[in-house]
């Protein structure tokens, strides 16, 4: 049997899988460099190759003896503007532009926007954004199906180039006929995380939840500035949110972005709630093998502000150097975590607690795991929740979650410092006490004459009840006759 693969950082990394990383060998590099996460993106390729992919990965996890998690991202409604007659125009600042929903080839005095939603949105004051936000144009007259506007930031604009409407919160469902199918269709595959694309109120988080319907963690991605004004509210149905810093930055100011990415991880973590920092993070290894410094920094800021996971996309769908991207980020994630300043950042943080019984067993089991030098805490979860508690605590040692849902394993990936391991439940306290040291000495969290501190709730099998705090002692001989 294969020895169980154990991650010596805490914070999470994802990779999203693509031409440069999807067979079966390059997916099973790129674990073993450190992808906790393989993200597939919805919106390219085909269900089959999806489907193809994602085989692989159980594979994979089947060879490793470790759960892997996969996320589905939906692609969202994607806002573009037509087609120009020569397939691209040049426009210069002060002149006017219109969009309309004429759907004839467009030139340099106008071009089709073929979404009548955002016209209902639209008002004279409302800046325009194209191509990324590299053409602005600002808007003076709105009329029937079309909108007059004075470009303020001129340049190239050629055919589909995106749409963006900064501070509205525009008419439109988060989930696209195209989402629905894409979303039958990873629910079918069992993934273990659906990303929402545009995301603008809890509304859009709900009507996906209702038709996930438990059957996969939901993540909120917050790259609509419209999102931030609900935040708390999007946050209370959702399972975890990404700050998806590429579109956020189109629509805000570039120095407002950090402040932003430093509030939402703030927010889900007194929320409990799983948090990701994505886009952009090694962005120059596409096409390069080392990183820029201001890249490790940022990634090293991301882990400081305490961000469970941080995530690869282009770098590690298309790029030149995938599995050396993962490297870096594990290594730049095991530094800053052996860091003095990160540790006593940790210690310092005030969170906010609910007063419950399982908040107090979990903000205890960190404090005695510290006072008594225990080597791991090890919880028995069997919705996820118990783990979840334990990881927002950030406790300076190894969490293990033993759950006997290997759905539930999967979606643990994700969260910060979880080694999740699938088990069958115990029955009694002598059986939670000694299940809880060979595991731990088995996964390697523990040595002879090691403390561990367990945690669990009675009646055992209880979703959701942690009650018991309990510190054990390990002789190293558990794992005789077993």
């Amino acid at each position: 049997m294969t020895k169980p693969t154990r991650r010596h950082r805490k914070t999470r990394i994802i990779a999203t899988l693509g031409p440069a990383s999807d067979t079966r060998e390059k997916i099973e590099a790129l674990f073993r460099a450190g992808v906790d996460v393989f993200r597939i993106n919805m919106s390219h390729g085909d269900h089959a190759s999806k489907e193809a992919i994602i085989a692989a990965i159980r594979e994979v996890e089947r060879s490793v003896g470790r759960p892997i998690a996969i996320m589905a991202d939906l692609q969202g409604p994607k806002l573009r503007i037509g087609d120009f007659k020569d397939g691209s125009v040049t426009l210069e600042e002060g002149q006017e532009f219109t969009l309309d929903l004429d759907s004839a080839d467009g030139d340099e005095t106008r071009v089709e926007l073929p979404h009548v939603e955002i016209f209902d949105a639209l008002q004279p004051g409302i800046d325009l954004l194209l191509d990324d936000g590299k053409v602005r144009i600002h808007i003076d007259e709105v009329g029937k199906g079309s909108a007059k506007g004075t470009v303020v930031v001129g340049g190239q604009l050629s055919n589909h180039k995106g749409v963006n409407v900064p501070n509205v919160v525009l008419p439109l469902a988060a989930i696209t006929p195209k989402d629905r199918r894409d979303l039958e269709f990873a629910l079918e595959q069992k993934v273990d995380w659906v990303a929402l694309s545009f995301v603008q109120r809890p509304e859009d988080v709900a009507e996906a939840r209702k038709i996930i319907a438990g059957r996969a963690g939901v993540l909120a991605k917050i790259e609509k500035p419209a999102a931030l004004t609900c935040l708390q509210d999007i946050l209370e149905i959702s399972d975890a949110v990404m700050v998806a810093r590429g579109d956020l930055g189109v629509e805000l100011k570039v120095e407002e972005v950090p402040g932003m990415q430093r509030r939402i991880i703030r927010a889900a973590r007194d929320a409990g709630k799983a948090v990701v920092v994505a886009t952009q993070m090694l962005e120059s290894m596409i096409t390069s093998p080392v990183p820029t410094r201001a890249e490790v920094s940022d990634v090293a800021n991301a882990i400081h502000e305490g961000t469970d996971a941080i995530m690869l996309s282009a770098e590690s769908a298309v790029g030149d150097y995938p599995a050396e991207a993962v490297e870096v980020m594990n290594r730049v994630a095991e530094q800053v975590e052996q860091d003095p300043s990160y540790k006593q950042g940790k210690i310092d943080e005030r969170l906010m607690r609910h007063a419950t019984a399982e908040d107090a067993i979990t903000f205890a089991a960190r404090q005695v795991a510290r006072t008594v030098d225990a080597s791991a805490i090890v919880c028995f979860t069997k919705s996820g929740s118990t783990a979840r508690r334990a990881s927002r605590e950030r406790p300076d040692v190894a969490v293990m979650a033993l759950t006997p849902n290997v759905a539930i394993a999967r979606r643990l990936c994700l969260v910060w410092g979880l080694h999740s391991v699938t088990t069958r439940d115990v029955t009694s306290f002598e059986e939670m006490v000694g299940k809880s040291k060979r595991m731990a000495l088995r996964h390697g969290l523990a040595g002879r004459g090691d403390r561990i501190v367990v945690t669990a709730g009675v009646p055992f099998g209880t979703p959701g009840a942690t009650n018991v705090l309990h510190i054990a002692w390990v002789s190293g001989d558990e794992l005789k006759n077993k």
